[in-house]
């Protein structure tokens, strides 16, 4: 124990946050257990130690953080550990990559019921298991949160030192002339967001590294561990779902053609629509529907989760495929995003006619409908700049 204790010091004299993750203002922190699901890349271990850093003194040890990729606990499990921590005093215990536990699910739920005043706050994979008895039991005595990427929000945030609210939907497009006046004096966020596109979803890009190189690890990690492993599908399928997670990152436009693609990597429509679903959990794509269809329906455009999954794919970029994917990724975690009837078009909560374009593009439509404008700074009446898009968390 005394060396975990020497471990989270360390982390907590060693670690600084140069932005605050609005996640941490929305969570309800007084809940005994909560689950924290993300991808790799995303900040899950930094969200976790920037919370225990601002809200505890690591001298009294009260809280502690610990990781499940220590070897020690798939010799020893969680449960006694965490009998020792509460003898010890402790209050609050933080761990990280829960997921890599054997039966974890059952060890946090032991957890729960031996040790009534412990809380716990514990990270995992978005991806979900195959159900079951310990899955239906956590979800009903824990509370999940999701943790994304950097909006554009955090990252200008992070790199111009600023405090930049986030905006409601209905906010965004009933007063952006006003909401632009806020930002444009203080930074150029078309400037900004051309990098963003490219490298400032994932945080990691603030560490000294081959950007490219890392989230790509963190790409193949996601499929070989979260997937195949949660999922229990045999090692002899990666190739596959690799293939079509490239298909799909070069394909011209977001329809898809589910049985074309079953061709291209030799299995059957159902199956792809299954792999379709799984790289949806592990926040490879985006499935859109128009409205009324859901899984295991064919979606209406597949996109791949954010911009900076394109780039790190696909050599050519094409730009309106890339300004989609960032605009169903800037709303799909709060609002209903269905397909429209023509290309560009989006149907936002059922009544939201938002139509994403160039800036100089011309195009019939209802007198309801708004513009999410690329190449545009500042926009005005139905035009909304599309980069505004970010301020949404």
């Amino acid at each position: 124990m005394e060396k975990f204790f020497q471990t989270h010091a360390f982390w907590m004299e060693h670690s600084n946050f140069s932005v605050r993750r609005s996640l941490m203002d929305t969570i309800d922190w007084s809940y005994r257990f909560i689950g924290i699901r993300g991808s790799r890349g995303v900040g899950r271990t930094t969200f976790l130690l920037q919370y225990a850093k601002e809200n505890f003194d690591p001298l009294l040890r009260q809280c502690l953080f610990i990781s499940m990729n220590n070897f020690y606990f798939h010799g020893r499990g969680l449960v006694e550990f965490a009998g020792e921590f509460v003898e010890a005093g402790g209050q609050v215990l933080l761990i990280d990559q829960m997921f890599k536990l054997p039966n974890w699910q059952r060890q946090l739920l032991d957890c729960y019921y031996k040790y009534p005043r412990l809380r716990i706050v514990f990270t995992t994979t978005p991806v979900q298991e195959n159900g079951g008895p310990d899955e239906e039991e956590l979800n009903q005595v824990a509370r999940f949160y999701y943790l994304h990427g950097f909006s554009f929000r955090e990252y200008i945030n992070e790199r111009c030192g600023l405090s930049l609210k986030a905006y409601s939907l209905d906010e965004l497009v009933k007063d952006h002339e006003q909401i632009m006046n806020t930002i444009t004096p203080r930074v150029k966020p078309w400037e900004m967001f051309k990098d963003y596109l490219r490298y400032g979803y994932y945080p990691f890009y603030v560490e000294d590294r081959n950007f490219t190189e890392k989230l790509l690890k963190a790409m193949n990690s996601i499929l070989e561990v979260d997937i195949l492993f949660t999922k229990q599908i045999e090692l002899k399928y990666l190739p596959k779902m690799k293939k079509l997670l490239y298909l799909l990152a070069v394909s011209e436009g977001t329809a898809t053609n589910v049985s074309q693609l079953a061709d291209e990597i030799q299995t059957s429509r159902a199956t792809v629509m299954n792999y379709l679903k799984y790289l949806e959990e592990g926040r490879f794509v985006n499935m859109v529907y128009n409205p009324g269809d859901a899984f295991p329906k064919k979606p209406a455009a597949v996109l791949l989760h954010d911009a900076n999954m394109i780039y790190a794919l696909n050599g050519k970029v094409e730009e309106q495929n890339l300004m989609e994917a960032f605009f169903v990724n800037s709303l799909w975690r709060h609002h209903q995003v269905n397909k429209g009837k023509r290309d560009g078009f989006y149907i936002i909560n059922e009544n939201l006619n938002i139509c994403v374009c160039e800036r100089t593009k011309r195009t019939k439509s209802a007198p309801n409908t708004y513009f999410a404008r690329y190449n545009m700074e500042v926009g005005a009446g139905n035009n909304i700049p599309l980069w505004l898009f970010g301020f949404l968390y």
